[in-house]
């Protein structure tokens, strides 16, 4: 599944790539999506696309990725690409890694 916004913000940023890595839809899956799509969309002003990828479905997205536990985000864009693993409940620690936080 895969949520866009704008291509292009005002400013010709490019926008956020973000891949959230689930297992079908345990708890954790859910309160993981859930919560990354709360930070998007109360904390970005930047475009983003948000592609969630269910490795039950689509064992070969989680290998490519090097995934090796769920539930894993992957800011791929803007670089540099990091991995965030859990249920993104972590606020403060996600918005720092996205480089959306306070220093």
């Amino acid at each position: 599944m895969t949520e866009n916004t704008d291509e292009k913000t005002n400013s010709g940023k490019s926008p956020y790539v973000l891949r959230l890595y689930v297992s079908g839809m345990s708890p954790n899956s859910r309160r993981a999506i859930e919560n990354i799509r709360k930070i998007c969309a109360e904390h970005m002003e930047e475009p983003y696309q948000l592609d969630i990828i269910d490795i039950y479905q689509q064992p070969h997205l989680a290998k490519q990725g090097q995934i090796i536990a769920t539930p894993t985000l992957v800011k791929e864009l803007p670089l540099p690409l990091r991995k965030f693993i859990g249920d993104m409940s972590q606020t403060d620690r996600i918005l720092l890694g996205l480089d959306l936080g306070e220093r």
